[in-house]
Parts: C-alpha cells; structure tokens; sequence
C-alpha cells in the first residue's frame, strides 16, 4: 500500500517549499531572458554572445518547464516578460553601454548563483522528478560556468580573488 508520497512522484503533491523555489525559478529565468537579451545589444566579443544565446536558451528552457510544473498544480506562473526591441551596439552611447568584460563578470556571478539555487531545491525536494529536473539544470549550468571561466580567462576577463601564493 503507498501513501500519499508514494507511486508516480508526478501524481503526488509539491510541498510549499517545491512550489515557491519552482515559481521563483520561473520568474528568475524570465527575467535574466530579459536581462539577456539586452546584454547580446551591448556585447561585442562573439563569444559572448554565444555564451548569452546559451544562457537565454536555458533559462527560456527552465520557465517553461518550471511553468509547466505549476499548470499542473493549479498554481499561475509569472507572464513573461515582453520582448526588447533591436538595437546595434554603435547606438548605445559609450557611458550608457556595458562593457564585454562587465557582462561576462555579472553572467558568472549570475551562473554560480543559480548552481547553488538548484543545489539548495535538490535537497529540499521530496518529489523525485523536481530534485532530477534541478539535477539537469544543475548539470547544464555548470558546463555553461566552464565556458564563462575558459572565455574570461582567455579574454583577460577573470577577475580572481587574491591568490595565495607560497614563497
């Protein structure tokens, strides 16, 4: 006999905590689509722009998974937020205009924010599939936190805490 945490984990119910840390998702991965997608109009460098087309990918990924989840419980998702119109790189004033080396500074802190973000729901899930789901993402974002670190390193970009160096 099982009980009501029992048998198909997607038959049974998401605990308060499941629910928050999905719709939370949710919302943060639409609005770094935003946040995003206005960095591609201020980078320059070609690798980060492939690096923001990744991110956009997975975090357009993460709010449609995460939204499907809360459909499912009966529960709203945030909407998404609207699209921002083109703009050339040659149009943004230079003190209006974040640098390439800002952008890929904040993308990492955003990146190693999120692996922590999906450690913390895997330990709190009850339901197998939400703890596999943020697995997947947890896996995804650290190969694109590999990417970040290679292109700052080899643009010069890599800001390193204070290195303890023996002499």
């Amino acid at each position: 006999m099982a009980g009501i945490l029992g048998g198909n984990p997607k038959d049974e119910p998401m605990h308060y905590g499941e629910i928050f840390n999905v719709w939370m998702t949710s919302t943060a991965a639409k609005g770094l689509v935003s946040l995003y997608r206005a960095f591609q109009s201020h980078a320059g460098d070609d690798d980060l722009k492939k690096v923001l087309g990744d991110l956009i990918n997975q975090s357009e990924l993460e709010s449609s998974e995460c939204d499907a989840l809360l459909g499912t419980a009966g529960i709203a998702s945030v909407p998404t937020l609207p699209d921002r119109p083109e703009v050339k790189v040659e149009d943004i004033p230079a003190g209006a205009r974040f640098t390439d080396m800002e952008i890929a500074s904040k993308i990492a802190a955003d990146n190693a924010a999120g692996l922590v973000g999906c450690s913390t729901i895997m330990g709190m899930s009850i339901r197998e599939d939400i703890g596999a789901l943020f697995a997947k993402y947890h896996l995804t974002k650290a190969a694109i936190g590999i990417k970040i670190l290679h292109m700052n390193k080899k643009k010069g970009w890599l800001i390193p805490p204070p290195l303890h160096i023996k002499s």
